[in-house]
């Protein structure tokens, strides 16, 4: 976890949501008063957010204690209690929100992305994640993927170079694209990949014809024509696979023996986990 991230993100949720103050608990519930409370499942799947939840209390409330059941990565069911958390009752009630929102997306990226890697168990091809995540949460997102068993692919615009159609088109085309590219990696003295993405098999050829990349992006390729350009490359380069990619046909994709498959509906369309955070009265 990178904390200093984190707990940015904790503090920019908190005035986005508490404002001036939660000023329903502090009307109603007497200040200092002790509470205790349960984060109940309602659903099934793999449970993700645990650790955020715990820094979440803790910038809350530091005095609030957290007691874990289960932890990231677990695999729940309707009814399983996560962690019961004891103190301040408005200080529970004021991170009530965050917790929740920010698990019960993590959770439903985590469970779709164990489902993914689950049908590819068999196969060497790994399941990756896209840029195609909500804004401002995908570093939480791309946590999400990793506990669920997928693999990260770059964060963002900064840390790799990824050749797509509108680059190569802008550039003049394939061979001067990465020609450009591994200029720019060494007038800047980055250590930067260069991964490209090719729309077919002539594409293909140029790559191979120019070199001086990483791996190669086969874009929208159907299946013979996925297997034909494994074949071609042989080995020399990583292979990824991508575009209209679904659950139904992902292992015909692996089957093809593409090194990794991106799946951009696993941060861009998932179902959140029905979770609760419900008062223990004693």
């Amino acid at each position: 976890m990178d904390k200093a991230l984190i707990d940015q993100f904790i503090l920019n949720s908190l005035i986005e949501d508490v404002g001036d103050g939660d000023h329903t608990s502090l009307a109603t519930i007497p200040a200092g008063t002790r509470g205790k409370a349960k984060l109940l499942i309602k659903d099934e799947g793999i449970l993700a957010g645990v650790e955020l939840a715990r820094e979440i209390f803790r910038i809350v409330d530091p005095d609030l204690k957290l007691d874990v059941f289960l932890n990231d990565g677990a695999q729940i069911k309707y009814g399983d209690i996560v962690f019961e958390v004891e103190g301040d009752a408005q200080s529970i009630l004021k991170a009530e929100r965050l917790v929740l929102n920010c698990m019960q997306r993590m959770s439903g990226i985590a469970t779709k992305t164990r489902r993914i890697v689950n049908l590819l168990k068999d196969t060497h091809t790994k399941v990756l994640d896209t840029r195609k995540t909500t804004p401002g949460l995908r570093y939480l997102e791309k946590w999400a993927v990793r506990i669920g068993g997928g693999v990260n692919h770059r964060f963002g615009l900064y840390d790799m170079i990824l050749i797509k159609d509108n680059h190569v088109d802008y550039s003049g085309g394939i061979k001067p694209a990465i020609e450009k590219a591994r200029q720019y990696i060494i007038s800047k003295n980055k250590k930067l990949e260069i991964e490209i993405e090719v729309r077919n098999l002539d594409e293909l050829q140029q790559v191979l014809q120019t070199g001086g990349i990483n791996r190669i992006l086969l874009d929208n390729f159907n299946f013979a024509d996925l297997r034909e350009a494994v074949r071609v490359i042989g080995g020399k380069y990583a292979t990824e696979a991508s575009g209209g990619i679904t659950i139904d046909n992902i292992r015909e994709y692996a089957a093809c023996g593409v090194d990794y498959i991106s799946v951009g509906a696993l941060t861009h369309s998932v179902k959140s986990l029905d979770i609760s955070l419900k008062a223990i009265k004693e």
